[in-house]
């Protein structure tokens, strides 16, 4: 049942728990509410506000102490979210979306650049309960914008897995961007399922990599949000609405829209503008 028919469209106000900052960017708010406990990885949330706006954002964490978004400050919006506290009123509606599906068993590959690691961190943990084999990839321009390595060094520890760090500048890790080392990995290793989340040139990257090497993805993309319940039509993508449709879309979905991933997106004004 769609999110439209339950509880979950409706605005439920709560309090801030718990407040950290992951870098000087991000900080994660975590907050109780019973609906957002019954979210899966790869969905989202709208979140309000009070008195300035309602944005989406994504899960990086759902646990026995709550319900966690981490929030990079690039807004007005987001701006009000980092100077928020624990005990302050926000309003939240959700959880909204199609997640990740979760693959059993196998060998995994979760490939993550900048906040794209929001989810995709959420995503581990829960994969790493499973009889998985996980390879973890992350990404960010420097150093100082890395997310969640301890959650990730863990994640892998507990999957049996490796985990490769990459900075643009080469501050930490390896230099270059996370795709290249993706690529080394698929010249010479099958995996079961990818995941990923970042940049949308990255994401359109690891599309042409699932071809070239005929494995399976799922990616999770990012698009202006209004509604999250599919009736405004800021978030169309060919003849997807990102928000019901996705955020998670499969290599088999990426290839019907093609000609506007990767390439073209709405603004606010819902003119297409070159990514």
């Amino acid at each position: 049942m769609s999110a439209w028919h339950t509880n979950a469209n409706r605005l439920r106000i709560v309090k801030i728990k718990e407040t950290k900052q992951e870098n000087p960017r991000v900080k994660t708010l975590t907050f109780e509410e019973k609906t957002c406990l019954e979210a899966t990885p790869g969905q989202f949330v709208m979140i309000w506000i009070p008195s300035l706006d309602e944005i989406p954002m994504s899960i990086s964490c759902v646990s026995t102490g709550g319900v966690s978004i981490s929030v990079e400050k690039v807004g007005q919006a987001t701006e009000a979210l980092h100077r928020m506290k624990k005990g302050d009123l926000i309003g939240v509606r959700g959880p909204f979306g199609n997640g990740f599906s979760m693959t059993k068993k196998g060998n995994i590959l979760i490939v993550g650049g900048g906040t794209g690691l929001i989810p995709l961190t959420f995503l581990g943990e829960q994969l790493a309960d499973l009889d998985v084999k996980m390879t973890f990839l992350t990404g960010a321009k420097t150093k100082t914008e890395l997310l969640f390595l301890d959650r990730i060094k863990s994640v892998v520890q507990k999957a049996r897995g490796g985990m490769i760090v990459t900075t643009d500048d080469g501050s930490y890790g390896t230099k270059g961007i996370v795709t290249q080392p993706t690529e080394d990995l698929l010249k010479k290793e099958k995996f079961d399922m990818i995941y990923a989340c970042g940049p949308e040139p990255m994401m359109h990257k690891m599309f042409s990599l699932a071809e070239t090497y005929d494995a399976p993805l799922e990616v999770s993309l990012e698009r202006l949000m209004r509604c999250a319940i599919g009736i405004c039509g800021s978030c169309v993508l060919g003849d997807f609405r990102v928000c019901v449709d996705g955020p998670v879309f499969t290599k088999e979905q990426l290839r019907q829209v093609k000609e506007e991933f990767g390439r073209f997106r709405l603004d606010f004004d819902g003119k297409r503008v070159k990514l």
